[in-house]
């Protein structure tokens, strides 16, 4: 068991992961595990026999103390977002950590050639599939007397666009603006509001941008060590094992051999 003042901070908390069946959300869930064991995970995403998987190896590597809830959620499905809190047994309802992490890219097309499909799926995903979870679990905190953590996985590409991927840099650029209204909106309470912004990080996301050539996807790492999942999950951890009183507003994160999002988005025209 972990005596880490981190540990006690997040000891007995309710922490809800968006897009929790992949890549940085199945890492951030593993982290708060093994950071701080004794706390209720809510993983969600679209892929439920993905999230039971992941449910049972942390039941099972924390030896039963993380009790984990697997639920499937499509964010970008309002209805779906509108049930959610319902759809969670009442003792799992009061949530104190909400992890925005869903999000998706598609395509690398330029503007006049984007496909309607690939710019609805993207901002009803990344944009309002994340103000539409905030808006459900804001009243939570409130109702505690204005306490818990919004916590949005942004990205470099909101600061810094680049060509061919004007919607996604555009859905990121929107989260980092929301972001920033929460955070005046609710500066009289004791809720966090926080952002991190991974530069190149190899996932699944890539291959989902190149519609599943994995060639493609390759290509983008090829000769640079690009962040991990883990290393993306150390820091969402660390933000909300903070003292209530601190507030990582905005964390930028960059792999060693990056200085801006030219490098990871050089060989996108492939």
């Amino acid at each position: 068991m972990s005596h880490t003042a981190m540990a006690a901070r997040l000891g007995g908390k309710t922490i809800l992961i968006t897009g929790a069946s992949s890549g940085i959300g199945r890492s951030i869930a593993i982290e708060f595990s093994r950071t701080s064991p004794d706390i209720k995970l809510i993983l969600a995403a679209r892929r439920e026999e993905t999230l039971k998987e992941l449910a049972q190896s942390i039941k099972a590597e924390s030896g039963g103390q993380t009790k984990v809830l697997p639920v499937r959620l499509d964010v970008s499905s309002p209805s779906n977002v509108n049930g959610f809190i319902n759809r969670l047994p009442e003792d799992w309802r009061d949530i104190d950590v909400l992890v925005n992490n869903a999000g998706l890219v598609k395509g690398v097309d330029k503007v006049g050639e984007i496909a309607e499909e690939d710019i609805n799926i993207m901002m009803s995903t990344n944009v309002t599939g994340l103000i539409n979870m905030t808006q459900k679990i804001l009243p939570i905190f409130h109702a505690r007397g204005g306490r818990g953590d919004v916590i949005n996985v942004g990205s470099v590409a909101g600061r810094e666009p680049y060509a061919g991927g004007s919607i996604y840099c555009a859905s990121k650029a929107a989260v980092r603006s929301f972001t920033e209204s929460l955070r005046r909106e609710l500066i009289a309470t004791r809720i966090r509001v926080i952002e991190v912004d991974p530069g190149q990080v190899e996932t699944e996301f890539s291959l989902v941008r190149f519609g599943g050539d994995k060639s493609k996807a390759d290509a983008i790492y090829a000769g640079c060590e690009p962040l991990t999942p883990e290393d993306i999950a150390e820091i969402v951890v660390f933000a909300a094992g903070r003292r209530e009183n601190v507030v990582l507003a905005d964390t930028l994160v960059y792999p060693s051999h990056q200085a801006g999002v030219s490098a990871m988005h050089r060989r996108t025209d492939m």
